[in-house]
């Protein structure tokens, strides 16, 4: 007699799911709870990689995700480990970066009465995604499918799952199928006010058209629908912060980023607009309330639930093809001439470049030498501070997914660990952090993992010795700096002892020959580039 096949175990299905998915990558800080999870990940063949502490492994497997537009998964253990992975599962979500987040639990049999290190996780984690679950022996595979179906669903996000130490030894039912592939929304559908025209003659009336490209424009992947509709019509692109290089910003029609450095001159080209077509944009990345009254047609592939702006027509489907749509119908004459793109973006950098202190090294300077001196097709992730905004603006990105941010949660501490995760998900691209110094003090002990992996990842630090966003609102009204001011570190020592090569600039000059060798890393770089932090002043 054949003795019968034994059941795979719960942690065995949840592994083999994940690998079938696609995943190839899991980042984690262990636990007892989660012990058997990890190994039969590593036995499928996953990278289970160690971060330093769960919150940076929420945002290694963010900065995987934004880089490639597919699921990626953190690991907790129960009790602390779930709760601080929460900062960065909240991130996810309100960045639109379609997560698996899994924590372990202690066993079923005392999770009712026990109380040390036991956590409600669906209430811990309901507020901050789109469903917390439980992975059970006997629906392992179906939770696992639902839980990457519904983190890829528009709008994505993380989803939480909560699976008890005894739970994972299980023997499990079924096998696992992977969800399909989303199709590309085919059918348009249109919905106007009463008396509204239709979308193609809302268009053809408009005279000074804007686009405000969003988010779910690099989702849809639309670039190409979009430069056609801009060059069709004649009509700028401004895009919102996570969708830079959605249209190529070396574009002659390309506007500038929202919110950002120079917010109101791009605020000034909206009210100024007798149309804007929201393509994909998602009010989520709104630091500014919305002011204008310019009549808005909103494309994406959800109506307009969020009322920021009211639109007297909405266009709901793929955003590619309902431009395509628009493109192909449009007879008009063009709209603006290149001299006044060219006019709009020429005000743009000047208002970039304000506040620049000769003979110093400013926060522009270092981002215009890290472009400078980083190939095409390089990975940027910025950290959260008045940095981002210079970098959100001045960063010349080529196309989607060249820029990393969250601008959702914006949360400091994501850049070095998005960081550390876009170099794993893309090991052939070359990839720069550009941080502040508070957020890299959060998170600087990561770069040992970088150097431990061999990611030749550059980390250049903006150092002021400030938290400089907060410090000038306290200087605003009056208030001395109270708590605002960071102490001053040797982040060359640090580097040196964390295995990677460190280096301190204070001139463009030496920033320019630290830069030199940035595409030949053989391990980690930090650049303590000491900025003077004036200019911030004419941006806020």
């Amino acid at each position: 007699m054949t003795e019968a096949r034994q059941a795979p175990t719960t942690a065995q299905v949840m592994a083999e799911a994940l690998a079938a998915a696609g995943v190839a990558s899991i980042f984690a800080y262990p636990g007892d709870p989660i012990i058997e999870l990890m190994e039969r990940s590593r036995a499928a063949g996953l990278d289970v990689v160690l971060a330093r502490r769960e919150g940076t492994a929420a945002f290694m497997a963010e900065g995987h995700a934004m880089a490639t537009g597919a699921p990626a998964v953190c690991l907790s253990t129960l009790g602390p480990g779930s709760s601080a992975l929460v900062n960065g599962v909240a991130a996810a979500t309100t960045d639109r970066v379609p997560m698996i987040a899994i924590s372990g639990q202690i066993e079923a049999s005392r999770e009712q009465f026990f109380t040390h290190q036991v956590l409600d996780h669906k209430q811990l984690f309901s507020p901050v995604t789109k469903w917390a679950g439980r992975v059970e022996a006997a629906a392992a595979s179906t939770t696992l499918r639902k839980a990457l179906s519904l983190a890829a669903a528009e709008r994505p996000g993380a989803v939480h799952l909560t699976v008890a130490g005894d739970t994972s030894a299980r023997p499990a039912q079924g096998g696992f199928t992977p969800p399909p592939t989303a199709a590309s929304l085919t059918t348009i559908g249109v919905t106007r006010t009463p008396g509204a025209p239709d979308p193609g003659a809302l268009v053809a009336r408009a005279r000074r058209p804007v686009v405000l490209a969003g988010i779910g424009a690099v989702r849809a992947g639309a670039t190409a629908a979009l430069v056609r509709f801009a060059e069709t019509t004649s009509t700028p692109v401004v895009v919102s912060p996570m969708a830079k290089g959605v249209v190529p910003e070396d574009h002659p029609l390309f506007a500038g980023v929202l919110d950002m450095a120079c917010n109101q001159v791009l605020w000034e080209l909206l009210g100024s607009a007798d149309l804007i077509v929201a393509a994909g944009f998602d009010a989520v990345e709104l630091i500014k309330p919305w002011t204008v009254d310019t009549p808005v047609l909103h494309i994406d592939a959800l109506p307009n639930t969020d009322q920021i702006y009211a639109a007297e027509v909405e266009c709901t489907g793929d955003t590619g093809a309902v431009l395509d749509w628009l493109s192909d119908g449009f007879t008009g004459q063009p709209r603006w001439s290149e001299a006044d793109v060219a006019a709009h973006r020429a005000r743009l950098r000047t208002a970039y470049y304000e506040g620049r202190v000769d003979g110093r090294l400013n926060p522009t300077d270092v981002v215009d030498a890290v472009r400078a001196a980083a190939p095409r097709g390089t990975l940027a992730t910025t950290d959260v501070g008045s940095h981002k905004l210079l970098v959100g603006q001045g960063w010349q990105a080529h196309a989607p997914r060249e820029v990393l941010m969250t601008n959702g949660l914006s949360s400091m501490g994501f850049g070095v660990p998005a960081a550390i995760g876009a170099k794993i998900a893309r090991p052939d691209r070359p990839v720069v952090a550009l941080v502040g110094d508070g957020g890299f003090a959060m998170t600087a002990t990561e770069v040992r993992l970088a150097a431990s992996m061999g990611l030749p990842v550059a980390f250049v630090v903006f150092t002021d010795g400030s938290l400089n966003r907060i410090e000038l609102k306290q200087m605003e009204r009056g208030y001395p700096s109270t708590a605002t001011r960071i102490e001053d570190m040797d982040l060359v020592a640090l580097a040196g002892a964390m295995h990677s090569h460190g280096v301190r600039v204070t001139t463009a000059a030496e920033l320019d020959k630290a830069l030199e060798g940035l595409e030949g890393l053989d391990a980690p770089l930090v650049i303590e580039a000491r900025v003077d932090p004036s200019q911030y002043q004419s941006q806020f």
